[in-house]
């Protein structure tokens, strides 16, 4: 029997028109647009989405009716862009957002950056904020393009001329990269890796959020809501009980782990993974991976019920990204992975089951768009709001714009003149 033929969903015109009163977006790679809905509860108008997922296009003409669709951003030239936004020219788009595909820089991936098909995606994207040139533009990516490689030759371009970096074996260069092609676009950037606990999102999912923007000052980090200890008065990060604790479990949709696997998740109790095992019993669980490097914290895990979830994943179910329940012999339903992600229970995720989970998993936490949004509206208005310097935004140090580019410009310096470098990096901090 053959497969039945699926429809793909056709593209759209905004029905949406442009508001003098608001900020006017254009999203990209939107999928199940969970940074839209936060920038739209920040008072963000949001006129097009942008997606080659069939089943997140389901969902977003599923939820929004009004809403314009497109698809690869490499098919459409910037009229056609526009056209589709229901905007009548360039300079009535305020804000671009969108996160290029990550799985090119994932610390889980291969790692090949820009040479790999979808970070050259990435720098279309790049290219189509200098030809739209709007006031803001935000970029969301993985912690790993902070780590990442250039890995393409562009010989000819004139910022791989000005920084003598050994670009494809220096940590961090393709970050370098897109923050110095921005900037020769006119933009000022800042950027942050954060971890959305802080904006009371119930788990620990880090991601770098960059900010650029046409305005003569940069704009600020983001303000945390929340902070995993008392020292800053916010209150503490919400936890998987706060987040789930009124769902009807009788009315969960997930898909089952397999018996050999339930055996041993039976076994663990609340916030419990496979070293709460007894030791005869570990390696007989893992199989070979038990002999694997690193922490193998994905295998064999139950959340802790007064905790933050864990950073969901594509698949719950899977050996290495098992997300169980902290008490039912399952894994984490859809209904719990739209909270943890904070999606309103009325916004419907279509697709299949797994195409459910995986456009939750890869969806951008509600409460870190609309902390994106809340940001860009006061920078927008010339207002400010106290800085915490000291605040950890994530689990990580030194993440933030300033501390990342000292570090890649250090590794431009010649070593061999000590206070030649020093003076270089005293005029590099002078500029920042």
């Amino acid at each position: 029997m053959k497969n039945k033929e699926v429809k793909y969903v056709a593209d759209r015109k905004s029905e949406y028109k442009y508001s003098k009163q608001k900020l006017n977006c254009l999203s990209f790679f939107s999928g199940a647009m969970g940074l839209d809905i936060g920038l739209e509860q920040s008072g963000i108008n949001v006129l097009l989405a942008c997606e080659i997922d069939n089943a997140s296009r389901k969902t977003i003409l599923h939820n929004d009716k009004k809403i314009g669709l497109i698809g690869d951003i490499r098919n459409y030239s910037y009229e056609q862009i526009l056209e589709f936004a229901n905007l009548q020219n360039k300079e009535q788009v305020d804000l671009v957002v969108g996160g290029p595909p990550c799985q090119a820089f994932s610390t889980a991936g291969n790692r090949k950056g820009f040479q790999d098909e979808r970070g050259n995606v990435f720098l279309c994207y790049i290219d189509l904020i200098s030809n739209l040139k709007p006031t803001y533009a935000v970029i969301e990516n993985v912690r790993g393009l902070m780590s990442s490689s250039l890995s393409i030759d562009i010989l000819d371009d004139p910022i791989i001329k000005k920084y003598k970096i050994d670009w494809k074996n220096t940590p961090g260069s393709s970050l370098f990269y897109v923050i110095k092609k921005l900037e020769s676009y006119g933009y000022l950037v800042s950027f942050n890796l954060y971890n959305s606990a802080n904006f009371g999102t119930p788990q620990i999912r880090e991601r770098i959020v960059i900010i650029c923007t046409k305005l003569p000052t940069k704009v600020p980090y983001l303000e945390p809501t929340h902070s995993n200890n008392d020292s800053f008065g916010l209150p503490r990060w919400k936890t998987f009980k706060e987040a789930v604790i009124d769902l009807d479990n009788n009315k969960a949709e997930y898909i089952p782990f397999s018996e050999k696997r339930l055996k041993y998740i039976n076994m663990l109790k609340s916030g419990e993974n496979w070293r709460s095992l007894p030791l005869s019993v570990q390696k007989e669980a893992l199989g070979k991976a038990y002999f694997l490097g690193g922490g193998k914290t994905g295998f064999l895990r139950r959340l802790d019920w007064n905790k933050p979830s864990p950073t969901v994943v594509t698949h719950p179910a899977m050996p290495a990204t098992e997300l169980a329940h902290p008490e039912e012999p399952r894994p984490l339903s859809i209904q719990e992975y739209k909270r943890i992600q904070e999606f309103p229970d009325e916004w419907e995720i279509q697709g299949t089951i797994l195409e459910k989970y995986k456009q939750i998993g890869n969806a951008v936490p509600v409460g870190l768009g609309k902390a994106i949004g809340k940001t860009i509206l006061r920078h927008s208005k010339g207002e400010t709001y106290k800085q915490l310097p000291e605040f950890p935004y994530s689990r990580y140090l030194k993440t933030s714009d300033q501390e990342f580019e000292k570090k890649i410009i250090q590794k431009s310096i010649p070593k061999t003149k000590k206070s030649f470098q020093t003076s270089i990096i005293f005029e590099y901090e002078a500029n920042i």
